[in-house]
C-alpha cells in the first residue's frame, strides 16, 4: 500500500498524509457480517464522563472478524479486500467451499481471487492459518493465539509481525513485534504474513478536524489544570507540574505496572527492550 501527500491548497491539507486506498476492492461491507455500534461518548449508565475526550465522531458500523479459523480443511476465495473503521488494518472477505463468508484480517500480499486455507493440512503460505506445530522455523506470522481455541489476541494491528523462533518440548518461541521472546503451546494456531497496510503509522491528519471525525475531542493538558481537576495541575507561572501522572494520580512514565507474580511470566523468555 502507498500513501498519498496532498497539494497544500489549504492549510488543513498541508501536512495531510493517507493511505491511497488503491488495493480496496469493494465500498459496502458484506450485510450478514455487519452490526450497528453505539457510541458512549466517554460516559457510563448513569450520563457520568468516566473516561476524558470522546465523544461526536463519524457512525460506525461493526464488521466480524473471524479470529478463531475454526473451518479446517474447506478451501475459502478472497473476494474483496474492504477499509475497516474499527481497526488500523484491511480486512478481506472470505467465500468458502461449502457457502459461508467471513472476514479476516488482510495480511500483506493477500489479493482477490487467492484461494486460502486454515489446518494442520494447509500450505504455509500468507494467509493460512496452522497450528504453530506446523509452521516452518523463522516464518513470519500474524494473528497469534494465547489459548487453544480461544482465537487470535495478539499481533493484528497493521503493519505487525512476529517471527517463529524455535520449538522446545510442546512449546513453540515466538519473538512479538515488542521485542519481547515468549513461548506458547504449540497447540495455537497463528496465520502466516503480517499484517497489511504497513504504511498506516506514516499517516498524518493534518488538521485537527480529522480527529473530531474518529471521535477524539480535544485533550487537556495536566499542567494547565487546576489541582482540584489534575495532581499536576495548579502552581505560580508556568510549574512543571511534577512527575508525570494520571488524573488518578498513578505515576505514567516509567511505573512498572504488570502484578509480579503474574501467572503468564513464567513463559517469558526475554522481556521486550525498553525505549
Amino acid at each position: 500500500m502507498a500513501i498519498r501527500k496532498l497539494k497544500p491548497t489549504t492549510p488543513g491539507q498541508r501536512h495531510k498524509i493517507i493511505g491511497s486506498f488503491e488495493n480496496i476492492t469493494a465500498s459496502e461491507p458484506e450485510k450478514s457480517l455487519v452490526v450497528g455500534k453505539s457510541s458512549t461518548g466517554g460516559r457510563n449508565h448513569r450520563g457520568k464522563m468516566t473516561i476524558g475526550y470522546i465523544g461526536g465522531g463519524h457512525k460506525k458500523r461493526f464488521r466480524f472478524i473471524d479470529f478463531k479459523r475454526t473451518k479446517d480443511g474447506v478451501p475459502a476465495v478472497v473476494k474483496s479486500i474492504e477499509y475497516d473503521p474499527n481497526r488500523s488494518a484491511r480486512i478481506a472477505l472470505l467465500y468458502y467451499a461449502d457457502g459461508e463468508k467471513t472476514y479476516i484480517l488482510a495480511p500483506n500480499g493477500l489479493e482477490v481471487g487467492t484461494t486460502v486455507m486454515s489446518g494442520p493440512e494447509a500450505a504455509p503460505e500468507v494467509g493460512n492459518t496452522l497450528p504453530l506445530a506446523n509452521i516452518p522455523l523463522g516464518t513470519v506470522i500474524h494473528n497469534v493465539e494465547l489459548r487453544p481455541g480461544q482465537g487470535a489476541k495478539m499481533v493484528r494491528s497493521a503493519g505487525t509481525f512476529a517471527q517463529l523462533v524455535s520449538r522446545e518440548d510442546k512449546y513453540a518461541i515466538i519473538k512479538m513485534p515488542s521485542g519481547e521472546v515468549r513461548k506458547i503451546l504449540a497447540t495455537c494456531k497463528a496465520t502466516i504474513g503480517s499484517v497489511g497496510n504497513s504504511d498506516h503509522a506514516l499517516q498524518q491528519s493534518g488538521k485537527a478536524g480529522r480527529s473530531r471525525w474518529l471521535g477524539r475531542r480535544p485533550h487537556t493538558r495536566g499542567v494547565v489544570k487546576n489541582p482540584v481537576d489534575h495532581p499536576m495541575g495548579g502552581g505560580e507561572g508556568r510549574a512543571s507540574g511534577g512527575h508525570p501522572r494520571s488524573p488518578k494520580g498513578i505515576y505514567s512514565k516509567g511505573l512498572k505496572t504488570r502484578a509480579p507474580k503474574k501467572h503468564s511470566s513464567k513463559y517469558i523468555v526475554e522481556r521486550r527492550k525498553k525505549k
